[in-house]
């Protein structure tokens, strides 16, 4: 009798403790559901086509085949993920285009982070193909620290960054890695 009785008391103990733990991951699982971050888009919009102004002057052309808006979340910002062309509009009425496979624009700091096979070309002509690009629309100023190529009508310069005024006045490859002279 008596080692029947430690038998079923063993018995129930393990059948308490599975209870025990079933229930803990139960309210476990409850848990994580409820603390995760709900990373839903406010709007999703099509064709878009958006200019940017400053003190009633036209800077920048956006279009974009789709734009998914994230303005609700603690760091807001615009997902184009079909690609984007950039128009930049200079002070003597002269353009820059840019092209990318992806780009997202960040609400409180007015940077444009351009992604994927980004190509910037100039009014001179003069064309940066890098990976990565960004635009600072406050200070119109595009950089990168990623690898570039950038051919002007007499070379091309291959680098690890690029450092450019909008109007191109300024503009530089960083650390250079190598460069080829055009001849006309």
């Amino acid at each position: 009798m008596k080692f029947k009785f430690v038998i079923l008391t063993k018995l129930l103990n393990v059948i308490l403790i599975i209870c025990l733990v079933s229930s803990c991951s139960d309210r476990l699982q409850k848990i994580k559901n409820q603390s995760k971050t709900i990373f839903l888009p406010t709007s999703i919009a099509e064709n878009i086509n958006t200019k940017y102004t400053d003190s009633g002057q036209l800077k920048s052309i956006l279009l974009s085949p789709k734009m998914i808006n994230f303005s609700n979340e603690e760091f807001p910002f615009y997902e184009f993920p079909d690609g984007i062309k950039l128009t930049l509009l200079g002070k003597n009425n002269d353009s820059s285009k840019i092209i990318s496979n992806r780009a997202v624009v960040y609400n409180d700091t007015d940077i444009i982070d351009l992604r994927g096979n980004v190509v910037l070309t100039t009014n001179t002509n003069d064309t940066l193909f890098t990976d990565q690009l960004y635009y600072d629309q406050k200070k119109e100023w595009l950089f990168t620290d990623s690898a570039v190529k950038f051919r002007t009508t007499d070379y091309i310069t291959y680098g690890n960054g690029f450092d450019s005024n909008q109007d191109f006045t300024n503009a530089q490859v960083l650390e250079v890695t190598g460069s080829i002279f055009i001849e006309q």
